[in-house]
């Protein structure tokens, strides 16, 4: 149990080499390599080392300034170490059994201990680790020990080791090879674990208070990297478990209420008793259980959030206890390795794991370990996890497994380049993360092509062909297409058009002891790469143009499913802020991926947070100018989805598979429609304008949001605002109608006494919510997260989170819920006058809001719950644990502070009223918050829209806003001739002006040009002939008139023998004027036989 070593003054380690003392710490040439076996033999040795010489005092570890007059000493760790969902740079080590965070634990009269302390904040409620939590004195050595480490001093022993990543020296290098192999290989999902800082605390030969003799050794190892942090508790001999005080004999220390085992977060917040053990009679079984590297008596725990235990427990058939297994979360398609920690397991024991409604055989790694492979489970989200220790018997070991669809799970699996979306994209460089299948380095793995069609109710994923058979897994190979030609799949899998490469170990039984495999998975791929020769061969080189028209064709024969989805919002600024319906869109996020493939020029999207009851969702992208984009205008504005990415229940059905049957029906049609062909094709004109339009916002409505923040002050729908006080959990908003159903409650609790004094206000620390389809939702303190959001299938949301160390909550509604709400919201009406309804429906009177104490009395704590339902009121949703009840947080004989600008404490010399109006201008709300709590808080329209105004093909708009006051100015690409209205403009009330020129349209410049000459030679005609008509006649006439001309000079030469009246014939003959005009002398014309050029001679003129 000991190293050739000694300690310097400033505490560092020092080794002997050679003939002289070398400090790793200064000595560049020295590093120091553990061998196997030297690293065998430390791990062998079951205490952790402790010294009690060397050192600046000669003492080592050993802390002289605990004894039992002085039973604790702080320790600075100079890192932070998470704990229990906090972080701490310092510790107090305590000779009762303890490592504490704060304020030491307390001795309580009563026992049972219980944690945390429900009395908290009134009464200190600390944070510590404890192995044996007792009252302790330092005993005596028994004169009976043999190896070297038992003779040491009795008493407490510490030991902080710092910066084990790049320590050279022998002590070093091997406290970190020990400790991260000992944590690797019995604490389930900590196969990367690195230790960084480790803290070592013993306890030898300590005794009881109050007794004589007896005495036990145990040792707590804390290790971390300052993200996760375990904890070793070592029992190596326990001689008692009572001390007298808690009923146990003065001689033996046994009976009574023995050690309190476990932790406490502290801050009245969560604690875990290590049971069956702590404060039972079992509590003398710690030195033989446990098994933790196959020690009896060492047990371990995760404790960075929540704590985990890593060992079994024995001899609890049938109680339902919780299961410890890694990973939490596996991807749908299955392959993920799952290592549990619960039952004790035997060699030879079967082992059934159920995902769901999914079996799958386990094998026996240790007694504290077994293994099982989750296999491809149709669900998402959380579903039941359970084991059977007797291949399908009862399950009693039980956990929650969140099953992560395709699309949103980790790519453990994914191209280099994105060259992938391409048809012939020639060579293509793979990846994988290898250390999710084995640590081994030189493993052989196979890569495989998968493939997935809905042509059944029963969904197919299909294996299509092998990549490479037998590749190393060192995380990269490279495949070229052209390897890919000639291949032929078959007619069926050439139906595929979208699916996945799987990476597995190829022989599972040598790498892991197991027959099936694990699997990693890359998220949906086209399978354009790998087809695209097939399809041509096969289908024609027209075979895009055929595969969109196919789709088209299917999806018109389906329901019309976009006018049942929501409105997108306007602006991006609206989208962020409607919490109940859309949530990011994790392949367009401004806050994770913004690489935004699919939309480019987005800076974000969101998409519908849950699927409509026909499972179709909506998707709503912004520029960066934060308009909406539409597909109006090119390819990459947002989309419906008639099937959404989370799927629908039941799960296993066609059309309801989460991502997969998104991505038949909504991704897929993409490629093979404007991806792959020309955005101006005719099939992605269907798609763009047709099948996956944009809808505009036109008629969007924002939501109703209501606020509770600071001390509290709340502000209703129709924006009342006021601040009430109460203690206890109240109704925020309800809506309980055949139409709506909606519950959201607050927990009010006092706020702490500050330095100067008492402070008479409280504030929210507690969120419960439920609709008419949900289950209980809780959001319990979330001062150590940040911000929690709540979505409902109604379209509610509740958002809570930090602000200045207050618990802020909005909750956020859509129009269905108009006049429907009552509670501390009030009554969504746009009228405030209403907002102060009591249960029973009336309608109180116009409070002044500066009158704090009517509000309070005469309406606000009318709405507070208790277990028991009231009506119109309800029940407390909270869950109360630790015995409490919903009377345990309320108080109506707590008095508030009523006015409105209460005065600053007396004894506070730094803060007067003129710093509070500085600091917080005419907000009241932050002037309450800044004279109560001596903390500043400050709190945090519908968009007009003339809607879509399309982009004319072949052409672009100035700009895609779409606000009163923009103007858009179209134009043409080379090629194309602009037609209609060049200019549009959006008026104030929601329209564009009126296109009296016609749409814009962009014309190929050959078809205008042809246009315009046929135009042209059409005006040009319709000009011609009447000119030549018009001509005609004239020419006509001029003829004409020339006849007649000629006829009145053969008149005036031969004249005419008048007819007497009686002999003119009995039908006028048409008449002629003269050339002059006159009608005295009327002329008959001549009869048709009388024709020019006749051969009818006339009389000779005279001479």
């Amino acid at each position: 149990m000991g190293w050739a070593l000694r300690h310097t003054m400033d505490d560092s380690v020092e080794y002997f080499r050679g003939n002289e003392w070398v400090n790793p710490r200064t000595d560049d040439e020295f590093t120091y390599v553990v061998s196997a076996d030297r690293l065998n033999e430390i791990r062998n040795e079951k205490m952790y080392p402790f010294f009690d010489s060397g050192g600046n005092d000669g003492n080592g570890d050993f802390q002289l300034n605990i004894r039992d007059t002085q039973p604790q000493v702080n320790k600075q760790l100079n890192f932070l170490l998470p704990f229990y969902g906090f972080g701490f740079n310092y510790t107090w080590l305590s000779l009762h059994g303890h490592i504490s965070f704060s304020d030491s634990p307390h001795q309580f009269p009563e026992y049972p201990l219980s944690f945390p302390i429900q009395e908290w904040p009134r009464v200190s409620d600390p944070s510590f680790i404890g192995i044996f939590y007792s009252r302790c004195k330092v005993g005596q050595l028994n004169g009976n020990e043999e190896e070297e480490y038992a003779r040491r001093k009795p008493g407490v022993y510490f030991r902080l080791e710092r910066d084990l990543y790049w320590r050279k020296d022998q002590f070093g290098v091997e406290l970190r090879e020990r400790v991260k192999w000992d944590i690797r290989e019995s604490m389930v999902g900590s196969e990367t674990f690195r230790p960084k800082h480790i803290v070592i605390a013993t306890w030898k030969n300590v005794s009881f208070a109050g007794g004589i003799t007896s005495a036990t050794r145990l040792a707590t190892v804390i290790v971390t990297d300052e993200v996760r942090t375990y904890a070793i508790f070592i029992y190596e001999w326990m001689g008692w478990t009572t001390h007298t005080e808690a009923g146990g004999d003065t001689t033996t220390g046994q009976g009574g209420t023995p050690a309190f085992v476990g932790f406490n977060a502290g801050n009245g917040t969560k604690a875990y008793e290590y049971m069956p053990y702590s404060q039972t009679t079992l509590i003398r079984d710690l030195p033989g259980n446990g098994g933790a590297n196959g020690f009896p008596g060492r047990h371990i725990f995760r404790i960075d959030e929540n704590i985990i235990p890593g060992v079994c427990i024995r001899d609890l058939i049938g109680t339902n206890l919780p299961l410890t297994f890694a990973p939490e979360n596996g991807n749908m398609l299955g392959g993920t390795m799952v290592n549990m920690t619960g039952p004790c397991f035997l060699p030879k024991m079967r082992i059934t794991c159920r995902f769901n409604t999914k079996d799958s055989e386990g094998i026996v790694l240790n007694e504290n370990r077994a293994s099982c492979i989750m296999p491809w489970t149709e669900a998402e989200g959380w579903v039941d996890f359970e084991i059977s220790l007797d291949g399908g018997g009862p399950f009693y070991w039980k956990g929650k497994f969140y099953v992560e669809p395709p699309s949103v799970s980790p790519s453990l699996v994914w191209f280099e380049e994105n060259t992938f979306h391409e048809l012939d994209p020639g060579t293509m460089t793979l990846n994988w993360d290898w250390k999710n299948l084995t640590m081994n380095f030189n493993a052989k793995v196979s890569i495989s092509v998968w493939g997935y069609l809905e042509n059944h109710i029963e969904p197919e994923l299909l294996y299509i062909d092998m990549i490479e058979q037998s590749s190393q897994n060192d995380g990269i190979t490279t495949m070229s297409t052209a390897d890919f030609y000639e291949r032929d799949n078959g007619d069926y899998l050439r139906q595929c058009e979208f699916g996945f490469i799987m990476i597995n170990i190829t022989n599972p039984e040598k790498e892991i002891g197991m027959k099936t495999s694990p699997t990693i998975w890359s998220r949906p791929i086209p399978l354009g790469w790998y087809f695209n020769e097939q399809w041509r061969r096969f289908e024609g080189n027209d075979w895009v143009e055929k595969r969109c028209d196919r789709w088209t064709k299917r999806d018109r024969l389906l329901k019309y499913f976009t006018n049942e989805l929501p409105m997108c919002p306007c602006l991006l600024r609206q989208a962020i802020v409607d919490r109940g319906r859309y949530a990011p869109d994790f392949d367009c996020d401004q806050d994770g991926n913004t690489q935004c493939f699919y939309h480019q020029g987005a800076q974000h999207c969101v998409v519908t947070a849950l699927p409509n009851h026909d499972g179709a969702g909506q998707q709503c992208c912004y520029d960066l100018a934060g308009y909406l984009m539409l597909t109006a205008d090119n390819k990459w504005g947002g989309t419906p989805f008639r099937v959404h990415g989370l799927g629908v229940l039941p799960w296993n059905e066609a059309n309801k598979i989460p991502s997969l049957s998104h991505w038949l029906h909504d991704k897929t049609s993409f490629y093979t429609c404007c991806l792959w062909q020309d955005e101006q094709s005719q099939g992605c004109q269907n798609y763009r304008f047709e099948r996956r339009s944009s809808q505009d916002c036109v008629g969007y409505q924002p939501p109703g949001g209501a606020t509770v923040f600071g001390d509290p002050h709340v502000y209703t729908f129709d924006g009342l605002e006021y601040t009430f006080n109460g203690k206890g959990e109240f109704v925020l908003v309800r809506a309980d109608t055949p139409r709506v159903k909606i519950d959201v409650q607050g927990r009010f609790e006092a706020i702490y006494d500050s330095p100067y004094g008492k402070v008479d206000a409280t504030s929210l620390t507690a969120i419960a919510a439920k609709d008419n389809f949900s289950s209980i939702v809780e959001s319990p303190n979330i001062l150590n997260q940040s911000h929690v959001v709540i979505m409902f299938q109604s379209g509610a949301g509740v958002e809570v989170l930090e602000n200045k160390h207050y618990m802020a909550a909005r909750v956020y509604l859509p129009w269905q819920f108009i006049n429907q709400t009552r509670g501390l919201f009030g009554n969504w009406t746009f009228d405030v006058t209403d907002d102060f309804t009591l249960p029973e429906g009336k309608v109180l009177p116009r409070i002044n809001v500066g009158d704090l104490r009517k509000i309070h009395n005469d309406f606000a704590m009318k709405w507070v719950v208790h277990d028991k339902e009231a009506l119109n009121v309800g029940r407390s949703l909270f869950h109360h644990g630790k015995g409490r009840s919903s009377n345990f947080y309320y108080s109506k004989l707590f008095i508030p502070e009523f006015e409105i600008l209460p005065e600053i404490q007396e004894n506070v010399t730094w803060v007067d009223k003129d710093m509070v109006v500085d600091t917080c201008g005419e907000s009241y709300q932050c002037k309450y918050d800044y004279s109560t709590t001596l903390r500043v808080l400050k709190p945090e329209a519908r968009v007009v829209s003339c809607g879509a105004l399309p982009t004319p093909a072949n052409g672009r708009k100035s700009t895609f806003a779409f606000t009163p006051g923009t103007m858009v100015k179209f134009d043409c690409d080379p090629g194309y001739v602009l037609t209609g209205e060049r200019r549009r403009w959006c008026y104030d009330n929601g329209d564009w002006n009126w296109a009296e020129m016609g749409d814009a349209e962009c014309v190929d410049e050959a078809e205008h040009n042809a246009h315009q000459a046929g135009m042209t030679a059409g005006i040009v005609i319709g000009i011609l002939i009447p000119l030549i008509a018009v001509g005609f006649c004239i020419l006509m006439k001029i003829r004409s008139n020339g006849s007649e001309g000629g006829r009145q000079n053969e008149q005036q030469n031969y004249p005419i023998q008048r007819i007497p009246q009686a002999q003119k014939p009995s039908v006028s003959a048409p008449m002629m004027m003269n050339s002059s005009g006159s009608h005295d002398k009327m002329i008959p014309l001549q009869s048709s036989n009388r024709r020019y050029g006749s051969k009818t001679s006339l009389p000779e003129r005279e001479v």
